[in-house]
């Protein structure tokens, strides 16, 4: 068996195995730290309830007819306006929304990953995203991440000796990491692009979730900036601020790219949903989403600040992390040796499930690691989860 198929089926495995800890998380008693996904008492239903009246009154048939595979033209105007409040300068055409931002990644590495390129990644990434990759049959690199996002330094080191076609990365509350790109390390990122002709493919689906008073300008903004515009691939969506079960996101790219893109999203599914496209055009029209965003910011930090004082009072001395600066999600180390997925046996007899952290990487998994979400955790139940955490430690 090739190494790359092998690869293929370790990541299937880990795939299985998050599943199986999905299901465990669900069990009677049990806390789950484990499942990235919004806290739905945070959804505005009430908001969803009168854009979707909105959609079935005024769209009428056409929220249940095919549409255009770019998308909703003025959804894409929307996006347009939400994009230049991000720092983004954009118009409806350089738009395609997608049925999330997975299928986004899907679409551009079957755009634009041929087998054998080579696309570089943090230690540690998304995970959805190295399996999108290894389907397109890429060669992974990876570099290293601090407390300031990726170590760049280490990248530029990288593209010195070898060729790349891409670098993915979520550079603003990162998934798993839960760290942010500095500035500086943003301009300096940008910058190497240009230099070296590497795409940066910028996957933002967490920046509106921002427990600072800070601006975390994107890539694509910094691009734009630099002369580099053609260098930056934008993804984002609303499954984290609006309701994942829509399933809208988009791509935000440059002009030669957006007919592979169409063509590819028409061959996908033809278009995303019309109704959930309507949906979420006529919430935002409503002008809802920013007090939705303000509530989001407000409980997210509350739980996160919760679970960073219970970890460190439990778990202080055994635990390394970087506080999170928005996000949904809180990256942690073992101080010593130690292997998080044999541990998850313990904790869940404990009542309290994550996810191991080796999950995360392409090469080199460091089994001292876990990832932690607190977005739909009580704030009674994050401390709860940081006692069980102590009393699962060996004796």
């Amino acid at each position: 068996m090739s190494s790359q198929k092998l690869s293929h089926n370790v990541k299937r495995i880990h795939s299985s195995a998050i599943r199986d800890l999905l299901k465990h998380s669900k069990m009677e008693g049990v806390i789950s730290l484990g499942g990235g996904i919004p806290n739905p008492d945070l959804f505005d239903t009430e908001g969803l309830r009168i854009a979707m009246d909105r959609a079935l009154t005024q769209d009428g048939h056409n929220a249940f007819q095919y549409g255009l595979s770019e998308g909703d033209p003025l959804l894409r105007e929307a996006i347009c306006r939400i994009s230049a409040d991000r720092g983004i300068d954009c118009t409806p055409d350089d738009v395609v929304v997608t049925s999330g931002s997975q299928q986004s990644l899907d679409i551009l590495a079957r755009a634009l990953i041929n087998p054998g390129d080579v696309v570089v990644v943090e230690r540690p990434t998304y995970l959805a995203a190295l399996q999108v990759f290894q389907l397109a049959d890429a060669q992974f690199k990876s570099v290293g991440t601090d407390g300031e996002g990726m170590i760049v330094d280490e990248l530029e080191e990288l593209v010195k000796q070898t060729p790349i076609k891409a670098v993915y990365i979520v550079p603003t509350f990162g998934n798993p990491s839960g760290v942010t790109l500095s500035e500086a390390r943003r301009q300096q990122l940008v910058a190497l692009a240009k230099q070296y002709d590497f795409l940066i493919f910028e996957d933002d689906p967490y920046s509106e979730i921002n427990f600072t008073d800070q601006t975390f300008r994107p890539l694509k903004s910094h691009a734009q900036a630099m002369g580099a515009s053609e260098n930056v691939i934008y993804t984002s969506t609303f499954s984290k601020i609006l309701a994942p079960g829509a399933r809208v996101g988009w791509i935000t790219m440059p002009s030669w790219l957006k007919s592979s893109v169409v063509n590819l999203k028409q061959a996908t599914d033809l278009h995303t949903s019309a109704l959930s496209q309507s949906l979420t055009r006529h919430y935002l029209e409503t002008g809802r989403l920013p007090e939705q965003i303000r509530l989001i910011r407000a409980a997210y930090k509350q739980k996160c600040d919760a679970l960073c004082a219970a970890l460190e009072t439990e778990l202080g001395d055994k635990l390394h992390f970087y506080r999170p600066l928005g996000g949904m999600f809180l990256w942690a180390t073992f101080k010593e040796a130690f292997n998080t997925t044999e541990w998850l046996k313990t904790t869940l007899s404990n009542g309290v499930v994550y996810v191991p952290g080796e999950f995360f990487y392409c090469d080199n998994p460091d089994t001292s690691t876990l990832r932690i979400s607190y977005a739909s955790v009580s704030e009674t139940n994050l401390a709860l989860a940081a006692q069980r955490l102590k009393a699962s430690l060996p004796q």
